[in-house]
């Protein structure tokens, strides 16, 4: 009940303050490109919860607000210089622009067998290709404001759909849905966003919405962890372990035969705090979006160091002819609002490509 009393003295608010200045109070918000908790029914599916949702927790996007809600930049970039990190990047490498959107339009990126990238576009309910060459297509539409991407070793691409009643989908090589219930309960009782994901050899996917969970090849989830404000997940190219981010920290599990996670502990303390979207390289580095820009943890945990970035980045992911090239989303402000860009820069780590 606290959930949709807030839910409705807000609306009541916004109500009031437009009629003070003569506006008529906006419209609800709802349908594909909006995410549950901004959706004008996401109250009476609440009320319908065995289970209540728990008081939110935060995520540990840049500035300590998460994918979904970043903290964005003003208009124009910051200077930054890159200084060598050895085996990962070389002092005086520079980031460019590759693509540019407004909205929240960029999130959630996976490598392409080519060389390209996809986007998740949470508010045109989009999947787009950018190719070697920076060219931009849509390859999926309707994804009800998909937000992140993943593929499994065995080409098995998955969705993130953060619409109401959000879902777990596969997109490749056939559409079909993997989960969307927790305990019988829509995964909206769960609270927070569907933020990340990352899929496994085994044809399930562990997702960051409240804390950590993993959907399993049936579709049947079970959550793990205690503590968690989570919003990055990646797995290592093992399998062996899954790093999950923890406001300012990055948190790894052991990964069992079936999936189930084991022994969480404190991995690494990240340089400036926050903590979002996540990649590995071949040889188990582990990079994170945070405060510091691109942090860089060995797989023994040692922290390497960071790639400062010109704006704040919210997702990671290597492609490129040899996957020596670091993807991410970069995010801004200007007059019009939110602004999202694809940079690069070149690395000497190649990334690691989980698809056969």
């Amino acid at each position: 009940m606290k959930h949709l009393f807030l839910a409705f003295t807000l609306a009541a608010v916004a109500a009031s303050a437009a009629a003070l200045h003569g506006q008529a109070p906006a419209a609800p918000r709802t349908g594909p490109g909006v995410q549950a908790g901004q959706d004008a029914r996401e109250p009476d599916v609440l009320a319908k919860c065995k289970t209540p949702p728990p008081a939110p927790q935060g995520r540990g996007g840049p500035g300590g607000l998460g994918r979904g809600a970043p903290a964005a930049a003003a208009a124009g970039p910051r200077e930054y210089t890159v200084t060598e990190i050895p085996g990962v990047v070389a002092s005086g490498a520079q980031w460019k622009v590759l693509w540019e959107e407004p909205g929240n339009n960029a999130d959630g990126l996976a490598a392409t067998k080519d060389g390209g990238i996809l986007i998740a576009q949470n508010d045109k309910s989009d999947v787009v290709k950018l190719d070697r060459s920076g060219k931009a297509s849509i390859v999926y539409k309707d994804t009800n404001t998909g937000g992140a991407l993943s593929y499994n070793a065995k080409g098995a691409l998955f969705i993130a759909e953060r619409a109401l009643n959000p879902a777990v989908w596969q997109l490749e090589p056939k559409r079909t849905m993997l989960a969307n219930m927790y305990q019988g309960d829509p995964l909206d009782c769960l609270g927070g966003v569907l933020n990340d994901i990352a899929a496994d050899s085994k044809g399930g996917v562990y997702f960051t919405m409240n804390g950590v969970a993993y959907a399993n090849p049936a579709g049947v989830i079970t959550r793990y962890g205690e503590n968690l404000r989570t919003n990055g997940i990646v797995l290592s190219p093992d399998e062996k372990t899954l790093y999950v981010t923890n406001q300012g920290t990055l948190a790894a599990f052991d990964v069992q035969p079936d999936g189930a996670l084991t022994r969480q502990r404190e991995f690494v303390t990240l340089a400036g705090g926050g903590g979002d979207g996540s990649t590995v390289d071949k040889d188990g580095r582990i990079y994170v979006t945070g405060g510091a820009g691109v942090n860089v943890m060995s797989p023994d945990g040692k922290y390497l160091g960071a790639i400062p970035v010109p704006r704040n980045v919210i997702s990671l992911a290597f492609s490129g002819a040899d996957r020596k090239t670091l993807y991410a989303v970069a995010v801004y402000n200007n007059d019009a609002g939110r602004n999202v860009q694809i940079i690069a820069i070149p690395t000497i780590a190649q990334g690691f490509f989980r698809t056969r």
